[in-house]
Formats: C-alpha cells, sequence, structure tokens
C-alpha cells in the first residue's frame, strides 16, 4: 500500500480515481496531521510551479556534436587467443588421462598369456605373444609418436 505521503502527491497531481479521490479528501478533513502535511506539499508544489526551468544555450546542441565529432573513435580490441596455450593444456589433460588408463591396464594383473589366441589357421599366438612382447610393441609406438610430434613442432617452427 502506497504510504499517505505518496497518496497525497498523487492527489495533488490528479494521478487517483474518483474513489481514492474522495478518500484521501476524507482523511485530510478528518484528521489534523494529515491535513498540514497536505498542506506543506501543496505550498512546495507551488514553489516547484512558480520556479524557472534552466534551458542550455541555443547552440548546446551544436557545441556537444563538435565535441563528439571531434574525439577519436576508439578501436574494437582484437583479442586472440594464444593457441600454444590451449594445445598444451590439451596435451596435458590427454597426457594424464593415458597414464592413468596405462596405470590401470598395468595394475589390473591381466595376464596376456591366459588368454585364448588361437587362430583360424591352428598356429597358437599365445607362446609368441608375452609381456615383453607387448611392451616392446607399447615403447616402439611411444618412440615413434614422440618423433612425430617432433616433425610436427619443427614443421611449425620453420613456417614462422
Amino acid at each position: 500500500m502506497n504510504t499517505i505521503e505518496e497518496q497525497l502527491w498523487d492527489y495533488i497531481d490528479g494521478n487517483l480515481s474518483a474513489a481514492q479521490a474522495r478518500s484521501i479528501e476524507e482523511k485530510i478533513d478528518s484528521d489534523n496531521a494529515i491535513r498540514l502535511q497536505y498542506e506543506e506539499l501543496l505550498a512546495l508544489n507551488l514553489t516547484f510551479g512558480e520556479m524557472e526551468l534552466d534551458e542550455p544555450s541555443m547552440s548546446f546542441a551544436r557545441n556537444v556534436m563538435e565535441r563528439v565529432a571531434a574525439e577519436v573513435a576508439p578501436v574494437a580490441l582484437k583479442t586472440t587467443v594464444n593457441t600454444r596455450i590451449v594445445y598444451g593444456i590439451a596435451a596435458f589433460f590427454i597426457g594424464a588421462l593415458l597414464a592413468v588408463f596405462g596405470y590401470a591396464v598395468y595394475s589390473s594383473g591381466i595376464d596376456i598369456s591366459a588368454l585364448n589366441w588361437n587362430l583360424k589357421f591352428g598356429v597358437d599366438i599365445s607362446k609368441y605373444l608375452t609381456s615383453t612382447v607387448v611392451y616392446t610393441f607399447l615403447f616402439v609406438d611411444l618412440i615413434i609418436g614422440l618423433v612425430f610430434l617432433d616433425y610436427l613442432l619443427r614443421k611449425k617452427a620453420m613456417h614462422k
């Protein structure tokens, strides 16, 4: 609900409906405090009405527009993302995931020799596929991957 002061301002400005205006008139007539507040607000409203409004000079808009035109237009910021940082973060997380996966496979205790590696040709491959062979294969793959990464990095460095 509006405070009495807001209601009195609305009554003075004529922003109330007829029923609300009658209600405020009854409050003004019945309560001396509200009547005193109404008279103060009415006097203040009359004082505001008598004041002259300050207006800018005739050339104000032209002067402002000339100053705006004289200002240097701001240059749009062109921010670039350093891709080396993004690739470095991605490489770190991929390496961390591969390390966790490798540790999980290593510590899982899977015995490769216990797997049935019989091919269609009747050759039992389990005697050739030992843990040493698998680790050697993974090591060689790692070395090949590092050589390929070195090749890519050198190729990028040569283009710059």
